[in-house]
């Protein structure tokens, strides 16, 4: 689809017709923080969903974090039902690949998983991130709640004002409501990747510019 131009979002016409269910079951338990990967999750917890590259990398940045209850990586944003990866991978299904963050928001603000978010990998690449090209690629934030998007709307604000200080362009993030974007849970071998894989691949890196929102939390 892509060879030699600049790759393109499918209409949903153009999409893959996918599958009214998942090809390969879920795996039970995270395998870093022994929590359950499928929900219903504890009363709580809240959920996030962010996109910044290959999930592999951006999984870990994620379960490291403080305050995160369990992670699990798959497809959203685009039109195809239960994708698998090599449909996604195809472009024909216009997903991007997304961690999905269940967090206590008392332990952790859904800010500092933005600030998280802004800081591990640079937005303002379109449809890829460093050698890794595609629009399964492409930075996304999918919010599940009118103060979620609220916060991420702002935080690109804010983060668009010092990246062009630094010199970086503009940011092509997308930040999108969760509901009617389906979270599609991946294969078994890339969840927790580079917890299975420690030498695996990981193309995520930052612009090494500071994400001035979640820095100071007001509790209470």
């Amino acid at each position: 689809m892509f060879l030699n131009r600049t790759p393109q979002l499918p209409t949903p016409e153009q999409a893959l017709k996918g599958r009214p269910e998942p090809t390969f079951p879920l795996q039970e338990r995270h395998t870093v923080l022994g929590t359950p990967l499928a929900g219903p999750y504890p009363e709580g917890l809240e959920v996030a969903d962010f996109a910044l590259g290959c999930f592999w990398g951006a999984e870990r940045k994620f379960w490291q974090a403080e305050g995160v209850w369990t992670t699990l990586v798959g497809y959203q944003g685009g039109s195809t039902p239960n994708p698998d990866y090599e449909e996604v991978c195809s472009g024909l299904t216009g997903h991007t690949e997304v961690v999905r963050v269940v967090f206590d928001p008392t332990a952790v603000s859904y800010e500092e998983l933005l600030k998280l978010f802004w800081e591990s990998h640079n937005p303002t690449q379109g449809f890829r991130q460093g050698n890794d090209v595609g629009t399964q690629y492409r930075s996304a934030v999918y919010t599940h709640s009118e103060a979620q998007a609220k916060a991420a709307e702002a935080s690109r604000e804010a983060y668009q004002r010092v990246l062009t200080g630094s010199g970086y362009g503009t940011i092509t993030t997308e930040v999108l409501p969760a509901e009617g974007r389906p979270f599609w849970h991946a294969e078994a071998y890339h969840q927790q990747y580079l917890d299975k894989n420690p030498a695996g691949y990981c193309g995520i890196g930052g612009t090494g510019v500071s994400c001035p929102v979640g820095v100071a939390r007001t509790d209470g």
